[in-house]
């Protein structure tokens, strides 16, 4: 159920929310230190020896830092807070050199590293390119007047982003020398109400837990110089001159007090993720619902198919999912035996016979229509040039189709090459050419006239049409056919044209349905194809440029070179009147006028030889529409009644 993870969210969302009402504050208390401390600060540089800090090395030009690990909540805009903080500390500064320099820095950072660069003057707090770059503030205690700015070798200062102080006040009017080898008291106070920063300095010796009056009180607002957590320390450094800068204890407390006329931003951090939950619990609840539906879609379109199917007699057989994923190793790369616009085809053993797997592909726009289509038009087809459909699954949103496996492949693995005659061992024969023109007529011949329903098969081309073992020709691919009833006229109402470039008839882009003169056009360039070996797409021979394979051909026919489109490949090797014939039988069949071309019963008698070729113009006619029928023109087959076109389908896209 969704239910469960976005309750658990939930409770975590409530757990997050309940730990940011609590006021984070930092306390902590060192009245010295040792080794068992090392792990609750950040040595930079620095080190512990005999209970006090070392914050820098005691040697010439050198710096270091030492860090409390865990940062301070400085501000919180969230929330709307600031924390206000008390810092009491005790430091001994020992000149190893006299004089000593340079000295030492409370410090609140954003960085838990040390500055390169950064001794003498700069006293481990900045060098020369952080100035102003680096989010620090800091408390010096400088014990050398190592710039015209400082007032003089014994002074605390408040400094920004820099050395430079914006407050400072010497230390010999407060009876405190910085450089005296003595233990000395500091605490700087904070008041985050009233954005002001108070400093206290007294020797150890004489406080008595009495800090007395303030060295100075600034103004100063630590939320526009600092980020909202900053981490805690001390820095220290030496020039040419040293000394040892210790700290002996620290203790440090702080609290959080309400920003006068801030937003309290805290509710939305609670009503943010609950908000987030209930859309989350809603997201899945769709989610398992939508899932719901579409199981129930998937279980009813597999019904539908499955009646739909079932409702002819010589329905093939239905497959389980699990048997053709067998049969094809799960559809593996290395049994792929093409693929096209509808879907790839897989070799596969089934049952011990060798089988083509047509996966069709998902999401296509008519995928199941198309299957549909597919099955019930061809399981009551019986022809010996027509592919034989063995069987059908819909499974998992799988559309998938069983065909005999045809081993010599799709007719355009052999016609398609160079005109330079190559490996004779994959050039077919002109005998097997006409052959397979032969049998393709005769599979067309019996869809447009043999069958109780006209068949339109709408994607004629040379990868639709397979070769068995003896090379005799297989019309297969039947996904965008369509069946008509003889002398009735079925729409089929699409918005796309249907068809493979180069085999379209151009009515066809004009009225956008489907005719068998449409089906004898895509016929004619299947023969020139076939006969020529070029690829019905653009050509271009001795700078002379053609839209097509016909144009390409009927220059030939009117310049009365015909038989010099035929592959040459064959090194002439061919019937001379035949392939004349059939060469011109393409042409009429491409005819750009339907009505002059010739039915599938006429071309298939042309190719038997029981009548002579149409006769074809020497110039290729302008395509003209609407088409004008012939005057008188007999017909075997019906295929014209009335002065129109036979009956048509629009084409659907693929």
């Amino acid at each position: 159920m969704p239910f469960f993870p976005a309750a658990k969210l939930l409770v975590q969302a409530i757990v997050i929310c309940s730990s940011l009402m609590q006021v984070q504050c930092l306390n902590f208390n060192y009245q010295s230190f040792s080794t068992a401390d090392a792990n609750d600060f950040v040595f930079l540089n620095s080190s512990i020896i005999r209970n006090t800090i070392q914050v820098s090395p005691v040697i010439a030009d050198a710096s270091g830092r030492i860090l409390y690990n865990q940062p301070l909540k400085l501000w919180d805009k969230l929330r709307g807070t600031k924390s206000s903080f008390s810092s009491t500390f005790v430091i001994n500064i020992r000149p190893q050199t006299t004089p000593g320099g340079e000295g030492l820095a409370f410090i609140l950072t954003d960085s838990t590293t040390l500055p390169s660069n950064s001794a003498g003057q700069w006293l481990g707090i900045v060098n020369v390119s952080t100035i102003n770059v680096n989010s620090i503030v800091a408390v010096e205690f400088d014990t050398r007047k190592s710039d015209s700015e400082d007032v003089d070798d014994n002074h605390v200062g408040v400094d920004l982003k820099s050395i430079y102080s914006i407050k400072q006040e010497p230390l010999i009017g407060h009876g405190v020398n910085l450089s005296s080898s003595e233990d000395i008291t500091a605490s700087i106070q904070y008041d985050a109400k009233s954005d002001k920063m108070t400093v206290f300095v007294v020797l150890t010796r004489t406080s008595e837990q009495n800090m007395g009056n303030p060295i100075f009180t600034v103004e100063l607002d630590l939320s526009k110089h600092l980020p909202e957590d900053v981490f805690l320390g001390f820095s220290g450094s030496t020039g040419e001159n040293t000394q040892v800068n210790a700290l002996r204890s620290w203790k440090f407390t702080s609290f959080e007090i309400r920003v006068k006329g801030s937003v309290n931003l805290l509710w939305l951090w609670i009503l943010i993720p609950i908000i987030v939950i209930i859309l989350l619990v809603g997201f899945s609840y769709l989610l398992h619902r939508r899932h719901k539906n579409s199981m129930k879609q998937k279980e009813d379109d597999e019904k539908e198919i499955e009646q739909e199917i079932q409702r002819s007699s010589t329905a093939p057989q239905k497959f389980r999912l699990k048997e053709l994923k067998a049969a094809t190793s799960n559809f593996s790369a290395n049994n792929k035996l093409g693929s096209g616009g509808f879907g790839t085809v897989y070799k596969g053993i089934l049952r011990k016979e060798e089988v083509a797997v047509k996966r069709i592909l998902k999401n296509t726009r008519h995928g199941k229509q198309d299957f549909i289509a597919e099955v019930t038009t061809i399981t009551n087809l019986h022809h010996k040039n027509l592919v034989k459909l063995l069987g059908w699954c819909y499974e998992s949103d799988e559309l998938l189709l069983v065909y005999e496996f045809m081993p010599n492949g799709s007719l355009d693995r052999f016609i398609f090459g160079n005109t330079i005659p190559s490996n004779a061992d994959t050039t077919l024969k002109w005998e097997t050419r006409h052959n397979i023109i032969c049998g393709v007529a005769r599979a067309l011949d019996y869809l447009h006239n043999g069958c109780e329903k006209r068949v339109i098969h709408r994607d004629i081309k040379a990868s639709n049409i397979m070769l068995d073992s003896d090379f005799n020709a297989r019309l297969g691919d039947f996904g965008l056919a369509r069946t008509v009833q003889l002398n009735e006229k079925t729409h089929h109402s699409t918005k796309e044209i249907a068809g493979t470039p180069g085999y379209m008839s151009p009515e066809s882009f004009h009225t956008g349905k489907a005719t068998v003169e449409t089906d004898v056009y895509a016929f004619g360039v299947l023969i020139l194809e076939v006969v020529s070996g070029r690829k019905p797409g653009h050509q271009n021979e001795q700078n002379n440029y053609y839209r097509s394979i016909v144009e390409w051909v009927w220059e030939h026919h009117r310049m009365e070179q015909i038989t010099d489109a035929i592959d040459l490949r064959l090194n002439k090797d061919f019937h001379e009147d035949q392939a004349r014939c059939i060469l011109m039988l393409g042409l009429a069949c491409c005819h750009p006028n339907p009505f002059e071309r010739p039915s599938m019963r006429t071309a298939l008698q042309v190719l038997t030889g029981e009548v002579a070729a149409p006769a074809v113009p020497t110039e290729m006619p302008a395509f003209m529409w609407p088409a004008a029928p012939p005057v008188i023109r007999e017909e075997m087959d019906n295929s014209i009644t009335g002065g129109h076109l036979t009956t048509t389908t629009e084409l659907s896209g693929r």
